[in-house]
């Protein structure tokens, strides 16, 4: 079974080397969608009965372990000097520092290792992370399945 919940945040970036509009600082109103995979969980009188896992212990996960973070901050690739030092030297921004250049593929290979972790098999039911769909727009999004991370 395969089950999927949508979370929006809003975050800017820019991506140094493009060569059009991105180049500059910006920001993008992002939705992630987390797939899960598993077995139905049947347990008469539990809570998650006839569910892979409850909604809202997904969004809850996701916001704690990755969309509270990027939510509202400057998402910087740690090589791009001046815009992390201009970042720096505003009190109390909200910046988020990344080994990577901001793309949306990249952002979703981060979510994607950030997340794979936290959706373990908590009911015995072979719960796991199957895919991170990141959209960077409402037509443009990349997604990063469990195949391109791991082997198992």
């Amino acid at each position: 079974m395969q089950i999927t919940r949508r979370l929006e945040f809003d975050a800017g970036h820019r991506i140094p080397d493009h060569q059009s509009q991105c180049r500059h600082l910006h920001g993008h109103r992002y939705a992630i969608e987390i797939t899960l995979t598993g077995d139905i969980i049947h347990a008469a009188g539990q809570p998650v009965n006839g569910m892979l896992m409850d909604f809202s212990e997904i969004k809850s996960l996701a916001k704690q372990h990755l969309v509270d973070a990027w939510d509202h901050a400057f998402l910087v690739y740690r090589g791009d000097a001046p815009v992390v030092d201009f970042l720096a030297s505003l009190p109390d921004h909200k910046t988020v520092l990344l080994e990577a250049v901001p793309t949306v593929e990249n952002l979703a290979a981060i979510a994607f290792a950030t997340l794979n972790p936290v959706y373990v098999d908590k009911y015995g039911n072979h719960l796991r992370l199957e895919q991170v769909r990141l959209y960077e727009t409402p037509n443009c999004w990349a997604d990063a399945h469990r195949c391109d991370f791991v082997t198992n």
